[in-house]
């Protein structure tokens, strides 16, 4: 993206960057690159009013878009990373944006057919603001699109999701958290279009997140690696089987509050996602021990050639890392411990709580491999620093 337009080597750059600090806005000063004399603030390349431009705060990127069609260009094209939410993120060669609170939908509305290069957008709101009309003029101008936070946006409905299908089908990340009047036959039209979802939030979208809306994730996104179901009520067997047998690749799956799914659900995850490493089944009361059997001896049953001693060490850092079963109150110690044994990366010491069982009262006599050979406590021994869970 910056380094396209002149091609400028970093050590020039950053030459003029520092002379052009010096000089400020003195037209009696001159700068001179690549044969190119810089005598005024408009003659500046898109790499250094770039480079200007993260510097600064919101209100003067907006302002330095207007200073003239050059600098407005620049800037539009350049800019592949927005966030409208109320948190600045600096990151370098970013231009990123905090918004008041009672402009959000207007301002999406003027920047969107500008800013037509970005590829992530984050609108995360606190107080709901954003309307369809905003969404829509997002996907009528921003094609490229492949991030996009919505998250918390009450306000919005089917419009949006449909204007999305049609509008940004490179999306690869999408956080619909919270946005609870979206239907399942929107969602399901989304995944129509928007094949390359990478990373799902479906977090409280109870009218969107049902079976009819997973079977259509399972049937369209075969490339879903992370998909949060939390607290998505209408979520039953059928859907997430639909997802196991279509989503292959699956990292990380939330069923938290998923009350309605049983031992099915975890068999078909553990037989045909193979690169499962967190699971969220917190409060789902209908799991057994036969769902925890089911994924022990998956990891044996798919994997056999993991067990030849040259691999070993291999096979130790696979499988499971994250599993919270709180108030799953039907699962006994053996079946809990018997998953621990088969997945190293689950502990249940205090310092790497991977293995969370809060309210299963049944459970306590469960440990993992750290009871019986301690490892070194991170804050004692630096390279012990355990690996945070996903």
């Amino acid at each position: 993206m910056v380094g396209e337009a002149t091609n400028l080597r970093s050590e020039e750059l950053n030459f003029c960057f520092e002379k052009l600090m010096m000089v400020g806005g003195n037209n009696s000063g001159v700068v001179k690159m690549k044969g190119l004399a810089i005598t005024e603030w408009k003659d500046i390349p898109m790499e250094l009013l770039l480079r200007i431009v993260s510097l600064v705060d919101d209100r003067t990127v907006i302002m330095a878009s207007g200073v003239c069609s050059g600098w407005r260009d620049a800037i539009c094209l350049g800019l592949t990373y927005l966030s409208l939410s109320w948190t600045i993120f600096p990151f370098p060669g970013h231009a990123v944006l905090a918004l008041c609170k009672k402009n959000m939908n207007n301002l999406v509305l003027s920047l969107a057919p500008k800013f037509t290069k970005l590829q992530t957008l984050v609108l995360r709101q606190d107080k709901p603001q954003l309307e369809d009309n905003a969404v829509e003029a997002i996907a009528n101008s921003c094609h490229d699109l492949q991030d996009l936070d919505l998250s918390k946006s009450f306000k919005l409905s089917d419009r949006s999701l449909c204007a999305l299908a049609l509008g940004c089908p490179n999306l690869i990340k999408l956080n619909i958290s919270g946005c609870t009047a979206f239907s399942d036959h929107a969602l399901a039209y989304l995944t129509e279009y928007c094949r390359k979802l990478k990373i799902l939030n479906l977090c409280g979208c109870v009218k969107a997140a049902t079976d009819y809306a997973l079977q259509a994730i399972g049937r369209n996104c075969s490339e879903l690696q992370s998909l949060n179901l939390g607290w998505c009520e209408n979520v039953g067997d059928v859907g997430v089987m639909s997802l196991a047998y279509g989503c292959p690749d699956l990292r990380s799956l939330d069923l938290c509050g998923c009350v309605h799914i049983t031992d099915d659900s975890v068999i078909a995850l553990a037989n045909r996602c193979l690169h499962l490493i967190s699971l969220g089944l917190y409060y789902c009361r209908n799991i057994t021990d036969r769902a925890m059997y089911s994924l022990a001896q998956s990891r044996v049953k798919n994997k056999p050639e993991m067990w030849e001693p040259m691999k070993k060490s291999r096979y130790d850092e696979e499988g499971l890392k994250s599993l919270n079963i709180s108030q799953c109150t039907a699962l006994t110690p053996s079946a809990v411990q018997a998953l621990c044994d088969t997945f190293p990366a689950l502990h249940t010491c205090s310092w790497r709580h991977s293995l969370v069982m809060s309210g299963c009262l049944n459970l306590t006599s469960v440990h993992c491999a750290c009871a019986i050979q301690p490892h070194p406590h991170p804050h004692r021994t630096a390279n012990s620093i355990p690996h945070p869970a996903h």
